[in-house]
């Protein structure tokens, strides 16, 4: 642990406060701004999209302006789209929401590289327990987000626009603690010396495993949190309880990162990432349960709590199949399978809760639990052979 470590771990609460907050407010905005019911969750497929289209981009200031000037260009981005998005909430424009959450997608895909960075700032026995701490700052997130949403929604004279305008002090605040942070600098000349090409890297059986995990993890998370604001909604329950539900959802994802990275150490990648596969089956059984606030807040804590643990041991599996030269390339190909997977479950999310239905939804999320099941018993079989 450093200062360095410390100031990229607050970076991680700003930046997921911002994620928390747009997953609290994008979809219900979304729905009293939309033409029709189906496309509510378009704002938030305008962000993850926009991560998934911005992900090439980053990959090119990454390698040419290094870790720090990247991450605080995203931030510009980020003040600006805040702008934006008041604008947008005032003057009720849903497409200007849409391509407000499409240009933000930018600093999300920038900030999602903070828990790469945080394995280059300690020593190499450390970055296990480095990823996972610098995930655990997302608890500032959790607590801050649903507050933030809470009490500055109605701020300015417009529904919501005072949490558009609240999240631009935020993207202020994270600009400044990037700025104190000692980034190592890029390996030499690592634009013009690769390494491997981004197939080979993507062809060993731990990488994919990794990207299927990692994509996946986050799919059925995205695919679920999306539409809990409208299914709750829908049932009768307050913005107050979908702020609670989303605070406790979040508290899940991030709280286990102070002790992640030491089960990884104790009992192995694949254990931690199977647990984590068995509590997503076990959250959607107890949404499929009902829908009272209790089964909401416990499906959700699941949910989250196996999110941390499959996608920390998918972020960490990966740091072994690439080399320092290959990272940025690597790196944003990880991204971009879980910004693609993420698309296509936001706009999924909001077509189904609104057409077939909160149940319909749940069963549908065992699918990508399955493969994600299947891939690491693939995987498993695949280490004892080469071991024998």
């Amino acid at each position: 642990m450093n200062a360095n470590l410390l100031l990229l771990t607050l970076a991680q609460g700003l930046f997921l406060t911002n994620n928390i907050t747009f997953i609290a407010i994008n979809g219900l905005v979304g729905l009293s701004l939309a033409p029709v019911g189906w496309m509510a969750t378009l704002p938030v497929m305008g962000y993850v999209v926009g991560s998934a289209l911005s992900t090439g981009l980053v990959e090119r200031t990454q390698v040419r302006f290094g870790r720090r000037a990247s991450f605080q260009l995203g931030l510009v981005v980020a003040l600006v789209s805040c702008g934006l998005g008041v604008y947008a909430v005032t003057h009720q424009q849903f497409w200007l929401l849409v391509l407000t959450t499409l240009v933000a997608g930018y600093y999300s895909a920038n900030a999602h590289l903070y828990r790469f960075a945080a394995a280059e700032l300690c020593a190499p026995s450390f970055r296990e327990k480095a990823v996972s701490l610098v995930m655990a700052g997302g608890l500032i997130g959790a607590i801050i987000g649903p507050n933030l949403a809470t009490r500055s929604r109605n701020m300015l004279d417009v529904p919501f626009a005072g949490a558009y305008a609240a999240l631009a002090v935020v993207a202020v605040l994270s600009f400044v603690v990037i700025s104190f942070i000692q980034f190592p600098p890029p390996p030499a000349k690592q634009h013009h010396e690769g390494g491997r090409t981004l197939l080979e890297i993507a062809r060993q059986p731990t990488f994919m495993v990794s990207a299927v995990a990692g994509a996946l993890s986050y799919g059925v998370m995205n695919l679920l949190m999306a539409a809990t604001p409208l299914a709750m909604q829908v049932c009768g329950l307050s913005f107050e309880n979908t702020a609670l539900v989303l605070q406790w959802h979040v508290i899940g994802m991030f709280a286990p990162g102070f002790i992640t990275g030491h089960l990884i150490k104790r009992f192995g990648t694949l254990k931690v990432m199977s647990l984590g596969a068995v509590l997503n089956f076990i959250c959607i059984l107890i949404a499929l349960s009902g829908v009272e606030l209790h089964q909401f807040l416990l499906s959700s804590f699941l949910l989250g709590v196996g999110w941390n643990l499959l996608f920390t041991g998918s972020t960490t599996l990966s740091l072994s199949t690439y080399t320092p030269a290959e990272k940025d390339k690597a790196q944003a190909a990880l991204n971009f399978c879980i910004f693609g997977t993420m698309a296509v479950t936001s706009f999924a999310s909001g077509a189904l809760v609104t057409t077939q239905g909160w149940t319909w939804l749940n069963e549908g999320s065992f699918v990508p639990v399955l493969i994600v099941g299947v891939a690491l018993t693939s995987w498993w079989r695949g280490q004892r052979q080469s071991a024998r």
